[in-house]
């Protein structure tokens, strides 16, 4: 073996458990959510025998006999009670009746007894729509799930159409999430930036204290920050008590369970990231910039509108997309903070996954968040990337 060559295995061997810590923590738990969102098998593992015999019937027509005795051999030989449940309730949502018409089959088929025809157990086995809710749920994959995420569903004929507005509220809440996580963004701008322009314009063990006040909070847990505002933002909380010790309230303002409540725990929990992009543009400009222009006759206010703040929108740009892109994936503030109509997207994936144990929907929803994420992250990419004609 060449030289070349074992200094490129010791570098791979140095590498692997990276490697391996990214495949098993991050490619494959994402993967895995990935498939969830498409994947719809919880009739065809059911119904294996039915959707060959599938295959021969044109929707339309009564059912053939041959599809009618697959379906009773595949509910004969389902055994596993919980497998069933998914069934059942992936095709009533597909055809409103599914769950007591499965439930009289499954309990006619069970009693070992000479088995009558479907009809015979019940009549509403003789509508094509039943069929056809069976057969379109036999397919491995699906988009039902996505176009569920963002409110939308197919008719009858294939089509994309709108969900009704009872069925879903989705896209509500993502757009609730999205302005909730602009307007933290917003508020870490208008406090950031002249929180890093101190920071920028002092030296010494100041500029060190300040960055540590910067610092300090992403030390301590998140869910440690958000408690603490769950106490100071209650009606005898500090807020509420030094605004009326200073005269300048007569009773509390209303600063927990709802939206103020939420931006301001989140603003405070977000700000560093707003902070240091800024500030590591700002001293990089050159500071006789200010100065030169105040020698030209430039007001302050127009030297920093014409001169500081152009150079730094770099800065500010990549602080509000690294503020909004952690915001939209937020879970513990506004579900301690907010009140029902302030809980966002992550609210809506953590009850999917834990309350209804329905993982398809949750990776569908969390498949919409990471396509919106990797987009912005592809702009954060860009705005931070070297300038060429710097160079």
């Amino acid at each position: 073996m060449t030289e070349r060559a074992k200094k490129n295995l010791r570098a791979i061997l140095l590498l692997a458990p990276l490697l391996l810590f990214s495949a098993v923590f991050f490619i494959w738990p994402l993967m895995t959510m990935m498939s969830q969102a498409v994947s719809d098998t919880a009739v065809l593992r059911i119904l294996p025998e039915t959707a060959k015999a599938a295959t021969t019937w044109d929707g339309q027509s009564a059912p053939t006999p041959e599809l009618k005795a697959a379906l009773v051999k595949d509910l004969k030989q389902a055994t596993d009670t919980q497998a069933i449940g998914d069934m059942v309730r992936r095709l009533n949502s597909a055809q409103s009746g599914f769950r007591t018409l499965m439930s009289k089959t499954l309990s006619a088929i069970d009693r070992n007894e000479p088995l009558p025809s479907l009809e015979e157990i019940d009549p509403r086995w003789e509508k094509p729509e039943f069929w056809r809710a069976i057969t379109g749920a036999l397919s491995p994959t699906t988009d039902r799930h996505l176009l569920a995420a963002v409110d939308l569903t197919r008719d009858s004929s294939g089509s994309i159409v709108e969900m009704p507005p009872e069925a879903s509220a989705n896209r509500t809440i993502m757009l609730r999430t999205f302005w909730i996580a602009a307007l933290v963004t917003l508020a870490c701008t208008v406090i950031g930036f002249p929180y890093a322009m101190l920071i920028a314009a002092c030296d010494g063990w100041k500029r060190q204290i300040l960055l540590a006040a910067v610092l300090l909070p992403l030390w301590t847990s998140l869910l440690v920050r958000t408690a603490a505002w769950f106490i100071i933002l209650q009606e005898q909380g500090l807020i509420n008590k030094v605004l009326e010790w200073l005269g300048l309230i007569n009773g509390p303002l209303p600063l927990i369970f709802n939206r103020t409540g939420v931006i301001i725990a989140m603003t405070h929990v977000l700000l560093p990231f707003m902070v240091l992009p800024i500030y590591s543009v700002l001293i990089s400009i050159p500071k006789n910039l200010m100065p030169a222009a105040a020698s030209l006759g430039a007001h302050p206010i127009r030297a920093f509108l014409r001169v500081l703040l152009p150079l730094s929108l770099r800065g500010v740009a990549s602080g509000a997309l690294l503020v909004f892109m952690s915001a939209i994936g937020y879970y513990i503030t506004p579900a301690l903070i907010g009140g029902p109509g302030d809980q966002m997207i992550s609210s809506v994936i953590a009850f999917y996954a834990t309350g209804s144990a329905n993982w398809s929907m949750a990776g569908a929803l969390g498949l919409v968040l990471l396509v919106v994420t990797i987009a912005l992250y592809t702009v954060y990419a860009r705005l931070a990337a070297e300038d060429p004609r710097r160079a």
